[in-house]
């Protein structure tokens, strides 16, 4: 019997509301030019919108989440997100809509930042990482299901993610006011590791802009390529994040037994075939098999990088920039595939996305390798660091914050 943590349940919760809406994306954007009196690609454009504006406030905020502390800046995203996704799913102008994605967009990176600081203090970060990415693929996969049945319009998915915030609001009570002092006190300190962290952070716009980009335009792909209905699609993807599931649960019980380049490395490149396969599609076969395969692997290497950046930083700063710039990257990808698209067609925005993966794996794959040499820290915390009294500020339990279970 071993002491260990509880599960963080309030971070896993944010995680999930800040993640959902890249997670609903191609029912987002898909509903906006069907609802709308909008183009494809203007559609495309007003998910770029929520996604750029998610990625800026990831950047904007990554080093004052210690300034305002966990709750007050997890409870001003949850608000953003749940009037911004609200007032956009309520009204059929466009300039209104735009406006309240872009909030919502906003909050939704807020809260993701508050997440992704709290989880770089776990002691296993890539536990909490698996258990959130569990969280939203599971309730993007529900969506999936439901939202078909519910009926047409651009307002579903938006008030989806509306709801989803106000679902998590009551966990923020359990969030530290103020992070603990040692923390604040070194929170403007130098960055660790330096060079692995900028060059991971160069690396993932190019990374997360191709997954964004045939995510964006899978539900078109679906429909006018592969010639299925919107309920079938909607299956399809629900299935595909319902491997998804299985892909995070296999990465939760491998850990780090491989390391994190092999996953990462040999991942990229399969989610590379993956995207190929799914924009080539034609019929309902290819279709399924290229996104399911593709749900499979994409969660299971962004836990790893998310995990990699995490042990660059105790204090969160490198896990909140990568994801940030992941962000910025996939801000451009819905746009990116449908001009892409739009002007070569489905097939070749698939090659030109899956060769821009093999490219950008190998600078991330060289990173993992260089932190595994360096055998940097993932549960082991000296005692002297300030992540050690930094972790009450995130604690989710009561002052008796330790459980003995079974080592796992």
């Amino acid at each position: 019997m071993s002491a260990r943590p509880l599960l963080p349940w309030p971070l896993v919760a944010l995680f999930t509301a800040g993640y959902l809406a890249s997670y609903l994306l191609p029912t987002a954007v898909g509903r906006l030019d069907t609802g709308l009196p909008l183009t494809a690609t203007q559609a495309g454009a007003i998910g770029s919108a929520l996604l750029l504006s998610s990625a800026t406030a990831g950047f904007l905020l990554a080093s004052r989440v210690d300034r305002f502390g966990p709750r007050t800046l997890a409870r001003l995203g949850l608000a953003l997100t749940f009037l911004g996704y609200g007032a956009a799913a309520l009204t059929g102008v466009v300039p209104a809509v735009v406006a309240g994605a872009v909030v919502g967009g906003f909050g939704s990176g807020t809260v993701t930042v508050v997440a992704a600081s709290g989880i770089a203090a776990q002691r296993d970060p890539h536990r909490a990482t698996t258990l959130g990415l569990l969280a939203v693929s599971a309730l993007a996969g529900a969506l999936y299901l439901t939202i078909p049945h519910l009926g047409p319009g651009h307002g579903l998915p938006l008030a989806a993610l509306a709801l989803t915030a106000l679902a998590v609001w009551p966990f923020t009570a359990r969030l530290s006011a103020r992070t603990a002092p040692a923390r604040t006190a070194a929170a403007h300190g130098p960055l660790p590791q330096r060079r692995a962290g900028l060059l991971l952070a160069a690396a993932m716009p190019c990374w997360s802009l191709a997954q964004n980009a045939l995510w964006g335009v899978s539900g078109r792909i679906g429909l006018a390529q592969a010639h299925l209905t919107e309920v079938t699609v909607g299956a399809v993807f629900a299935v595909a994040l319902g491997a998804g599931l299985l892909g995070v649960l296999g990465a939760g019980a491998l850990g780090l037994r491989l390391g994190r380049a092999v996953p990462i490395g040999a991942g990229t490149a399969l989610i590379a075939a993956c995207i190929a396969v799914t924009a080539s599609s034609t019929d309902l076969p290819a279709f399924a098999a290229g996104e399911i395969s593709w749900n499979l692997f994409y969660p299971v290497v962004l836990s790893y990088v998310i995990g990699l950046a995490a042990s660059f930083d105790r204090r969160g700063r490198w896990a909140v920039f990568v994801g940030s710039a992941a962000s910025l990257g996939g801000a451009a990808g819905p746009l990116t595939g449908s001009v892409l698209a739009g002007s070569a067609g489905f097939p070749l925005m698939g090659q030109v996305l899956a060769a821009a993966l093999l490219v950008v794996a190998a600078p991330m794959t060289a990173v993992a390798l260089r932190a595994g040499r360096r055998l940097l820290p993932v549960v082991e915390v000296p005692v002297e660091s300030p992540a050690v009294p930094a972790r009450p500020a995130y604690d989710t339990a009561s002052p008796n914050s330790y459980a003995s279970t079974s080592a796992m």
